[in-house]
């Protein structure tokens, strides 16, 4: 188990164990360690036969289905490409990393679905529907297929979520938000990228540029306004050291308005990360959400 705390200096961030980055040699291979154990604890405490992960071609479902098969063996976990957009060469580099792996690949293509949706359904509900609540739908359709090849199969659905997109609320509620574990859950974007060089992901991979795939030429830099390696150190002093964003702004020498962003990016999206509130009737209530007292001033809503 990693405790975070070693005195000496391993890894980025210094030695302060609530700042510091997971990405030397020890550490590395403490967490691949710690992974692959809760991966196959997972499985075998809920009676599955294995795991089910929605391959992109990119670095977090990489990285996430090379650490089931470590845990599981290749005969037991399944890969599912879910291409919902023209041109999408994704799947071709999905489908090499599942040969690569040696685990059954299946592809299905969403886009026939999306079109219906956008044709017959969006238009009743909500004609102004824009990119987004499209692109939520992608997301929510992929999750569909992943579950249902979970239940047929009698697999739990391996989300590919790292820390960095869930502290963020980078991610959709019910799509890929939605999963029965997350084995990178706990790791920052700079720590995935760390650990996949460390374990022999494709350098190819590792340097792609982070998207959701949701639509053509959308970037994960683009929709939250900076690059994770300026992103994470933040997420680091706000949430784990729970330190203010002008102290975080003076630490980093970050301009202000990434941190305010960050911060309210954190705030915004913990509903996403609570389970639905009930209204407390004689006392069953729960659920719901609270934000850190520090981070108050980012709340427009909670």
């Amino acid at each position: 188990m990693l405790t975070g705390d070693d005195e000496d200096e391993r890894g980025t961030g210094g030695t302060d164990p609530e700042t510091r980055f997971l990405t030397d040699g020890d550490d590395l291979d403490a967490v691949r360690s710690e992974v692959v154990s809760f991966v196959k604890d997972s499985v075998t405490k809920a009676s599955a036969r294995g795991v089910v992960v929605g391959l992109s071609g990119g670095i977090d479902s990489t990285l996430t289905a090379t650490l089931a098969v470590q845990a599981l063996g290749s005969d037991r976990v399944l890969g599912l490409g879910l291409p919902a957009r023209e041109p999408d060469d994704s799947v071709q580099e999905a489908r090499t990393m599942a040969e690569g792996l040696g685990i059954e690949f299946r592809e299905c293509d969403l886009r026939p679905l999306v079109d219906l949706f956008e044709d017959h359904v969006a238009p009743e509900v909500a004609p102004t529907g824009g990119r987004t609540a499209v692109g939520n739908v992608v997301a929510r359709l992929r999750m569909a297929a992943l579950y249902y090849a979970a239940n047929a199969r009698s697999l739990l659905v391996c989300g590919t979520a790292n820390r960095s997109e869930l502290l963020l609320g980078y991610f959709t509620k019910f799509g890929d938000g939605a999963a029965d574990l997350f084995p990178l859950g706990d790791l920052y974007k700079t720590e995935v990228r760390a650990l996949a060089s460390h374990i022999g992901v494709p350098r190819r991979i590792v340097a792609k540029e982070p998207t959701a795939d949701m639509w053509i030429g959308q970037t994960d830099a683009d929709e939250i306004g900076a690059r994770y390696e300026t992103v994470d150190p933040v997420l680091r002093l706000l949430v784990d050291r729970s330190e203010r964003v002008e102290t975080a702004v003076a630490e980093l020498d970050i301009d202000p308005t990434v941190a305010e962003r960050v911060a309210e990016m954190y705030v915004d999206s913990l509903h996403k990360r609570a389970v639905p509130p009930t209204p407390g009737v004689d006392g069953r209530g729960q659920g719901g959400s609270s934000y850190p007292l520090h981070l108050a001033p980012f709340s427009d809503r909670l």
